[in-house]
């Protein structure tokens, strides 16, 4: 019998999704968080770093990643046990950011996968790279 609440993933499988980033993500992101960085916010101060501009939070960079892993690849019932994230280039407001996920690793007597977890931006640079171990129960 199947420790997992369906199929199993095949190693090598691969799930993406795609949407656009708005300042509205920042606002949101900031009601949740209380982050009101300034590199989020005031364009002169952002202007004046390495970014050159303003960025959205990490967390609205990431947060595509749960969205694949929670609705597409393992899927429902998923959660994240551990992450190892870079974050290597900025997102802005108007960014298309795509999240992709890839099986590297199934156990069979845990519904536990290791995953390959990579943000590009709609200009092709990755945005944020790691890996994943997540967990998936039956829901």
């Amino acid at each position: 019998m199947s420790v997992w609440p369906h199929q199993p993933p095949a190693i090598g499988t691969v799930a993406s999704r795609s949407r656009l980033v708005t300042s509205e993500d920042i606002e949101l992101f900031t009601r949740m968080t209380g982050d009101r960085n300034p590199l989020h916010y005031d364009d002169d101060a952002a202007s004046a770093t390495r970014f050159g501009g303003i960025i959205v939070q990490g967390g609205v960079t990431s947060g595509i990643l749960n969205a694949v892993v929670a609705e597409d690849l393992p899927g429902p019932g998923t959660v994240f046990l551990n992450v190892e994230w870079r974050f290597l280039a900025p997102v802005r407001p108007g960014d298309e950011i795509t999240g992709r996920v890839e099986v590297l690793e199934v156990r069979s007597d845990k519904p536990i996968a290791s995953l390959r977890t990579t943000v590009l931006r709609g200009d092709g640079e990755v945005v944020l790279d790691g890996n994943a171990t997540t967990y998936t129960v039956s829901v």
